[in-house]
């Protein structure tokens, strides 16, 4: 049996027993070489006391590590959807410090879980209505005009009907637009049917056409593969990224690069625009915060700092898996 598999409260008596007789049996022998008979009488009060001894040590030993039980079994079982679960601070001191520092961890995991819940749902909604904003804002205006070019379409006369259909179709095809640039804000479609390199090329070619910045790109070789929401994180943070640099860096030059790291993917988005704000804590809110939170939905870690010739740069460092 492993002796350190043993729960503490064990272990420590095991060890105070074997000193307890290591002790007792020093005693027998030291007196059996001065030459005197130990009467059975005397060993049995050896006996007795021993018990006594290692009784004692147990009942003294049981109420101060019984608390250190108790918190295992309760970190084993605890269930943050169940808030309010303490532990009674009771026995020594160092146990009752482990005991109080086990409750004040319960007590951060539940408001970060409250705040976490409540930027979530915050997020939906906020996301929720973006969408119903752009679809009444631009489908449904698109269509009304396409049903009022068609009532006046049914009255023209031939001239007038086909420049009214050129223009319906015109309405039509913005309209289809729209909602293909709604669904890929929703979902990048490159992601899923060409890959993470192809879907962050894209990503930088719009974003490059639409702020006017010159974008370098380095993309390594033969890049793992890697789970879908690996994937979709690094391409959130690298859209984010870039958003942030269009409205607030004043840049000129982005560059972006995805390369192998140490059992791991990295993925630098850097800038030479004005830096990060003084009141900006790296810590992020708002979108540094989602950026953050979704590289550790993933296994990863998000760096956001000051670029090596002014700006910022944005690292996210993702393991590979079975690297």
């Amino acid at each position: 049996m492993d002796f350190s598999r043993l729960p503490l409260l064990w272990r420590v008596f095991a060890i105070n027993a074997g000193l307890l007789l290591t002790g007792t049996l020093v005693l027998v022998v030291a007196r059996g070489r001065t030459g005197a008979s130990i009467a059975v009488i005397e060993t049995l009060d050896l006996a007795v006391g021993l018990v006594i001894m290692l009784a004692a040590n147990l009942l003294l030993l049981r109420p101060t590590l019984s608390p250190i039980e108790r918190l295992v079994e309760r970190m084993r079982a605890v269930d943050l959807l169940r808030p309010g679960q303490r532990l009674a601070e009771r026995g020594g001191v160092e146990v009752m410090a482990v005991v109080q520092a086990f409750n004040e961890m319960l007590e951060r995991l539940e408001a970060e879980r409250r705040e976490s819940g409540r930027r979530a749902l915050a997020a939906q909604e906020g996301e929720r209505l973006r969408l119903a904003r752009g679809l009444h804002d631009e489908i449904g205006q698109v269509l009304t005009g396409v049903l009022l070019q068609l009532d006046a379409l049914a009255a023209a006369d031939s001239d007038d009907r086909r420049r009214r259909v050129e223009e319906t179709r015109h309405a039509v095809r913005h309209a289809l637009e729209e909602v293909r640039r709604i669904a890929q804000e929703l979902r990048p479609m490159l992601l899923e049917h060409l890959g993470l390199v192809s879907a962050l090329t894209e990503l930088s070619r719009k974003f490059a056409d639409q702020s006017g910045l010159a974008v370098e790109r380095r993309f390594a070789a033969d890049l793992p593969p890697l789970p879908d929401e690996t994937e979709l994180a690094i391409y959130r943070i690298a859209q984010e990224s870039l958003t942030n640099i269009a409205r607030h860096a004043r840049a000129g030059h982005v560059r972006l690069t995805l390369e192998h790291g140490s059992d791991s993917l990295v993925l630098r988005i850097i800038d030479d625009g004005r830096g990060m704000a003084a009141d900006v804590s790296a810590d992020g809110h708002g979108g540094l915060r989602g950026m953050r939170e979704r590289a550790l939905l993933v296994g990863g870690s998000l760096a956001v700092k000051p670029g090596p010739s002014g700006g910022v740069e944005v690292r996210l460092e993702v393991p590979v898996r079975g690297a």
